[in-house]
């Protein structure tokens, strides 16, 4: 069996299930490649050989987001800002004190467009919904930023792929392993990009210092100079 006999043999709604999926536990929290995912299955949908339509592609990423981001959200109002630093000694890659601080830093500075415009870089598409929950941004508001950034991400990001996969077919003779290398191409460029710039993001972060230690002669409860003094006894 031809690569090509594979790909036409996917049904459309594992396609659909799946790049809800990675999405969504993505939204979540969970560290997954969702850009590949969508950029890969929006490409398979231009090809008129396979039954995958662009619409479903678009419409299972924005509902694989919004419900992702909700449940974040939940989890964070839940459990509030304590919850990044348990994820961040258990995973400190994606969830370091640099990485909260730059999402927070977003967050003060832009608030519900943190979330809207979040869902185009990849640190903040794990963070804004438990961010915004342990932040306690009011639900009405975040849940018309996670709607909005997701029809903008998902459904902006599926029609620019399959639009330019159609280009790409007419100067492609069949589809075959050209158009899956195509879709594996595309996706480790927006990744990388993406990462690359993350890091820079992350490299720019200043973190607070830690306490300076507690000389001989301050007080641990803010009266200084007190430690180690002998208050001044009467005479008899």
């Amino acid at each position: 069996m031809t690569v090509d006999h594979i790909l036409l043999a996917i049904p459309p709604l594992a396609v659909y299930l799946i790049v809800g999926l990675v999405v969504g536990v993505e939204s979540l929290g969970i560290p997954l490649p969702g850009e590949i995912v969508l950029v890969s299955a929006a490409l398979l949908a231009s090809h008129h050989e396979v039954a995958v339509d662009p619409v479903g592609v678009g419409a299972a990423a924005i509902v694989g987001a919004v419900i992702g981001d909700s449940i974040g959200y939940l989890i964070g109002r839940r459990y509030g800002l304590p919850l990044f630093d348990r994820l961040g000694r258990r995973f400190p890659k994606h969830f370091g004190p640099r990485h909260v601080a730059l999402a927070e830093r977003f967050f003060g500075r832009w608030g519900m467009w943190a979330v809207f415009f979040g869902r185009f870089v990849a640190l903040l598409r794990i963070f804004a919904g438990p961010l915004a929950g342990a932040l306690r941004m009011h639900y009405p508001r975040f849940l018309v930023a996670n709607v909005g950034g997701a029809i903008a991400w998902a459904g902006g990001t599926t029609a620019a792929v399959y639009y330019l996969g159609i280009v790409a077919e007419k100067w492609l003779s069949r589809f075959s392993w050209a158009g899956l290398g195509v879709a594996v191409v595309v996706g480790l460029a927006v990744a990388l990009v993406v990462r690359r710039r993350t890091h820079r993001m992350l490299d720019e972060v200043e973190l607070p210092d830690q306490a300076a230690p507690v000389s001989a002669g301050d007080d641990p409860t803010g009266a200084p100079g007190t430690a180690g003094s002998t208050a001044p006894t009467s005479a008899p």
